[in-house]
């Protein structure tokens, strides 16, 4: 007490001894309170009785469902505290397909099936451990390395079927709603799967061996043969030409040391001496690849086998570096090339057929051609003739008139034929007939008045489509050829006029557009275009047939899938042709019945709109081909007969539905080199 005195000072003892006692009452009390324990005894009774026992009991708030039906056993052989006959509650509750969900502070006792439906906490991963194992919680799975939709066939098992278990591929995501002791279960099972791969590269420089020869080899070696082959053995091993290495790449590591061991047992020097190689060509012509490495000046950086033959004599070996030509010839029939070389320029020489021979880039060319015209024409005038009647009386008479226009249009031609007079309104005065020396009987016509106007439009739209590889020329012509007469011999036999011989060249009229493409490294397309728009206008002249010809050459740079326009040709030609008598014609409205006008004005409007697309791997091939192939069979669709009542429907082809394997996408890229059976070289006889 001493010392507690010298602690306190200012208290009294007996004051000090007393707070002492009540604070260990109070103590001994919470304990007996916190200790308190029940035994549980409800056999064949209402659940709603056992809820409201364990809800007093407990001090939580339960609403029941007025769908919880039914008895409930529960009983315990020891007394139980309040979290244990809670937890024991919940149990009983979901034998008979019923939970508790905790809203706002109120326990509600639902169907299990429903339970997802009435709210409950949503938890992210790792937070499931603190809570209540008897809770319907919804907690969210964010997966870090495994697709969402592989980690999703692997936990829908093992959730209850009333449970729902959403995959968000999205953000890949997986949420799942059910009770936190299986959440926890279902968390570490989600931390096993969602690992990062275990796949490993590695690149394996090659001494000796050419990597665009040996890969494909061990490509077929190391695959894993068998109708279900195991994703776990897949290798994948593609060359480097650039640093005549091989890069494997095989999430086994079995798999890997005996990818390893093979690349070392086949990496091995060739036979001293030169020898023969066959390269067979994926891409590139063979006539034109040998021509080019031709050209390239090769080093053989290594002693021929004669300078060896020689140094192991005794005598002085060749000097190293020095130029060795090999032979290189083209083998067209089957697109090889057949080397003669030493080892060490065959390599050089591989190195830079590697580099040339590749797939090289096409591009697909959208033209849009547009051509509107417009034509309009108007004529008027008033034509007459007097005193005919009097061409046959045998006194002097004066006869007079005006005549304009060519013979379809004057009126001395329709006075020989009213049928001669051409299209439009004609009005005419007629008076019996009258003959005129010269020109027979004729009609007689005194006035003749004549109105005609023509409106002619057009609208021409042509899109041709043109596919050709970088640096080629492509040449598409929609029209007509026709034919030119160049030159004939005509003779005169018994003076008949007879033409046995002609020449004639034939000639592409119509549309002709000519292309080469060139694709940079950044994308863009440089256009090298020739443009003709053609027609024929006239065959009739004696000295051959008339075309018009419009034209454009010129070179663009377009961005890839961008829409250029090259050229446009904007023709507005007005004609007005006046014919009149002197004087008379000019005085105002009199002086309409003295002439006849012609006016004609012409308007064509031509634009050349290009989009050119670059295609470089089958997938956008593939993409392209499926588009236009189904362009293509709705036109035919659209164009079939419609059913009659009294006519057969009489359908035309149409193409057949493109299968489904042709519109998937090219998944795996194509080696660089194909699988091919790699060129033994023959070696050089011993010299």
């Amino acid at each position: 007490m001493a010392e507690v005195k010298r602690q306190h000072k200012g208290i009294r003892p007996g004051a000090l001894a007393a707070w002492i006692v009540a604070c260990a009452c109070l103590c001994a009390l919470s304990s007996a309170i916190a200790e308190e324990r029940v035994t549980l005894n409800f056999v064949n009774a209402d659940i709603d009785s056992v809820v409201r026992a364990i809800g007093h009991y407990t001090g939580r708030t339960f609403v029941v469902d007025p769908r919880v039906k039914g008895t409930l056993n529960l009983t315990s052989q020891k007394p139980m505290s309040r979290a244990q006959a809670l937890a024991a509650l919940t149990s009983a509750l979901r034998l008979q397909g019923y939970a508790i969900v905790e809203v706002g502070g109120v326990s509600r006792v639902v169907p299990e099936a429903d339970a997802k439906f009435q709210g409950g906490t949503v938890e992210s991963a790792g937070t499931t451990a603190s809570s209540r194992g008897d809770q319907v919680q919804t907690q969210v799975f964010r997966l870090q390395y495994e697709p969402v939709a592989n980690v999703l066939a692997a936990i829908r098992p093992l959730v209850p079927p009333n449970n729902p278990v959403t995959a968000y591929p999205s953000n890949n995501a997986l949420v799942v709603t059910d009770y936190a002791d299986n959440l926890r279960r279902i968390e570490k099972i989600i931390a096993a799967l969602d690992r990062p791969p275990a796949s490993d590269t590695e690149v394996i420089p090659l001494q000796n061996a050419i990597a665009s020869d040996l890969a494909p080899i061990v490509m077929r070696i190391a695959e894993p043969t068998g109708a279900a082959p195991d994703p776990q053995q897949k290798v994948t091993v593609m060359a480097d030409p650039g640093t005549n290495s091989l890069v494997v790449r095989t999430i086994s590591p079995t798999a890997m040391r005996m990818v390893k061991g093979l690349i070392e047992k086949l990496d091995l020097p060739a036979p001293p001496g030169q020898g023969v190689y066959v390269v067979p060509l994926r891409h590139m012509e063979a006539a034109a690849l040998a021509k080019t490495l031709s050209a390239v000046r090769i080093v053989d950086s290594a002693p021929s086998a004669r300078a060896i033959g020689t140094a192991l004599g005794g005598q002085t070996a060749a000097p190293v570096g020095t130029t060795n030509a090999p032979s290189i010839v083209a083998d067209p029939p089957s697109n090889s090339i057949v080397i003669s070389a030493s080892d060490a320029v065959y390599r050089q020489l591989r190195a830079v057929m590697d580099r040339l021979d590749v797939r090289r880039a096409q591009v697909f060319i959208e033209a849009l051609l547009v051509e509107v015209s417009n034509d309009q024409a108007a004529e008027f005038g008033i034509q007459w003739i007097t005193g005919l009647d009097k061409v046959n009386s045998g006194s002097t008479s004066v006869i007079g008139g005006t005549n304009f226009g060519n013979s379809s249009q004057n009126i001395i031609s329709g006075a020989q034929n009213l049928g001669n007079l051409g299209q439009g309104l004609n009005i005419g005065v007629i008076k019996g007939t009258v003959t005129i020396p010269g020109l027979g009987t004729v009609t007689n016509l005194n006035v003749l008045a004549r109105a005609l106007e023509t409106v002619t439009k057009a609208n021409i739209l042509s899109t041709p489509n043109i596919l050709t590889l970088d640096n080629e020329e492509a040449k598409i012509v929609v029209g007509q050829n026709v034919p030119f007469i160049t030159g004939q011999f005509v003779s005169q036999t018994g003076g008949a006029t007879v033409t046995p011989f002609q020449t004639i060249e034939r000639k592409d009229v119509g549309t002709t557009i000519k292309v080469k493409p060139q694709i940079s490294e950044g994308g863009t397309v440089r256009l090298n275009i020739y443009e003709e728009v053609s027609a024929v206008v006239d065959q009739s002249n004696p000295a051959g047939v008339i075309t018009n010809t419009r034209t454009l050459q010129t070179n663009v740079l377009v961005d890839d899938a961008s829409i250029v326009v090259l050229g446009g040709l904007v023709a507005d030609q007005l004609d007005n042709t006046v014919q009149k008598v002197p004087l008379l014609g000019d005085i105002p409205v009199i002086g309409h019945l003295f002439r006849y006008e012609t006016r004609r004005r012409q308007k064509t409007n031509l634009m050349l709109f290009l989009r050119p697309h670059v295609v470089r791997d089958e997938s956008a091939m593939r993409l392209l081909t499926t588009d236009r192939y189904d362009f293509t069979r709705q036109q035919q669709e659209a164009t079939q007969t419609a059913p009659h009542f009294a006519l057969p429907k009489l359908d035309g082809p149409v193409m057949p539905t493109l299968p489904e394997s042709e519109r998937q996408p090219v998944i795996e890229p194509v080696p660089p080199n194909p699988p091919a059976a790699a060129p033994e070289p023959t070696p050089a006889p011993k010299q």
